[in-house]
């Protein structure tokens, strides 16, 4: 996988709300009502990212999850992170 320019993944980024660009990775905070909707939305996380060969940095806590996608190999992001950014939007969405 290639990285890509800064301004390509600010071209795609805008498809994704309430994601941003920091650093070398594209990162949201996913606000949930409790733990049990938290926890639910990391085991589909982790089932996503498994499907798809492909694993994001979680920060878990109460009420909040932080996913930060980067393909370390490409030294970026990289289409692969902006399309399981994706999957997760959809998750979410319903």
């Amino acid at each position: 996988m290639d990285r890509l320019s800064d301004s390509q993944v600010a071209e795609q980024i805008k498809k994704l709300p309430g994601w941003e660009k920091k650093g070398d990775a594209i990162r949201k905070v996913f606000p949930f009502k409790n733990y049990y909707e938290t926890m639910a939305f990391v085991n589909a996380t982790a089932w996503i990212s498994h499907r798809e060969d492909h694993h994001p940095d979680l920060e878990v806590g109460y009420n909040k999850c932080v996913v930060t996608y980067s393909t370390h190999s490409a030294g970026g992001v990289t289409a692969k992170d902006l399309e399981c950014a994706g999957k997760l939007e959809k998750l979410v969405s319903g």
